[in-house]
C-alpha cells in the first residue's frame, strides 16, 4: 500500500462514530468514508435511489462500492476498540493527588459516569490535562491500528 493516512483525521472518526455507521478506510485512495448499515442494505438489496436528494445518492453510491470491493475498506477502529471508560479509569490512577484521584473513581463507577467525570475534571481544573492525556490515548491506538493494517500514516 502506498497511500499516506493522516493520523488525525483518522482520530477524527474514531471520536465521532455513530451507533448505526461504520467508518471505513479506502486503501486504494486513503479516503475515509462512513456508511450506514441502511445504506450498506439499500446497496445488499439493490435498491432503486434515483429518486433521493444528491447527498444520499452520493452515500449510497459509497454503500454500493463498499459492497462491490469490500476487500478494498478496512473499517475503522470502532468506538469499542476505543474504551473510553477504561482510559478514564487510567487516567484517574495516573491523578497524584489522593482525594482527587479517589473522587474520580468514584465518579466513573456505575451510570452517567462520563457525566460526572467530566464536573469533576472541571471542578478540579484538570480539563486540559485530561485533553492531553485522551487524545495521546487515541493516537496510539490509531498509530497502533495503521500498524496493524500496515497503513502509511503522518502526523
Amino acid at each position: 500500500m502506498n497511500i499516506q493516512v493522516s493520523l488525525k483525521d483518522i482520530i477524527e472518526e474514531m471520536e465521532v462514530q455513530f451507533e448505526e455507521s461504520r467508518s471505513l478506510l479506502n486503501i486504494n485512495t486513503g479516503e475515509i468514508i462512513i456508511v450506514t448499515s441502511e445504506d450498506l442494505r439499500a446497496a445488499e438489496d439493490e435498491e432503486p435511489f434515483d429518486h433521493l436528494p444528491e447527498w444520499e445518492q452520493e452515500n449510497r453510491m459509497n454503500a454500493i462500492d463498499v459492497v462491490k470491493n469490500f476487500e478494498n475498506y478496512i473499517e475503522l477502529p470502532t468506538k469499542y476498540a476505543v474504551n473510553e471508560y477504561e482510559i478514564m479509569e487510567n487516567f484517574s490512577l495516573k491523578v497524584r493527588d489522593q482525594r482527587m484521584q479517589e473522587s474520580l473513581l468514584r465518579a466513573i463507577k456505575g451510570k452517567g459516569a462520563f457525566r460526572r467525570f467530566k464536573d469533576k475534571i472541571i471542578d478540579f481544573e484538570i480539563e486540559d490535562q485530561w485533553y492531553s492525556y485522551r487524545d495521546e490515548c487515541f493516537k496510539q491506538i490509531a498509530i497502533e491500528w495503521c500498524q496493524e493494517n500496515k497503513i502509511n500514516f503522518i502526523e
